[in-house]
């Protein structure tokens, strides 16, 4: 409706910059992930960190044969709670990682005002911009996060 705060789905279907994003999760049908109660934090790669991956990579993720391993890098984003950029600084501070909805951990790196995440012994990740919709937070990513 048109009176409603937007859920997360329904802003990032709104962004410019995260339609392969939004792609992905219909191609994986979990959608509706993102329109529950919540809360919940999503870590959002902007279209320009899809584009990072090697040639070939997205157009195969997204095929039906592939939902399985789609999926799972997409929930590899999503972590039960809320926490925006000062909540991550938070989370940093105190040394607690974030427990994501595949059961992974996410560890939280503050270096300065810059936050990032980081997979158990992967790159880390830089967290762009903290977004609040009516379930939850869109931190938006420079990058996807990804395993070892």
């Amino acid at each position: 409706d048109d009176v409603s705060d937007p859920n997360i789905l329904q802003v990032a279907i709104g962004s410019p910059d995260h339609t392969t994003l939004v792609a992905a999760v219909q191609a994986a049908q979990i959608e509706h992930v993102l329109v529950n109660t919540g809360p919940l934090t999503v870590f959002a790669p902007t279209n320009a960190a899809f584009e990072k991956l090697p040639d070939g990579t997205v157009e195969t993720l997204l095929k039906p044969e592939n939902k399985g391993d789609l999926t799972t890098i997409l929930t590899r984003h999503a972590a039960p709670g809320s926490y925006d950029i000062e909540g991550l600084k938070k989370e940093a501070a105190k040394g607690r990682k974030l427990y994501m909805a595949t059961g992974d951990y996410l560890e939280v790196i503050a270096e300065g005002e810059d936050v990032y995440v980081r997979a158990e012994g992967a790159e880390k990740v830089k967290v762009l911009a903290s977004i609040q919709t009516s379930n939850g937070i869109i931190n938006v990513v420079e990058d996807i996060i990804l395993p070892q």
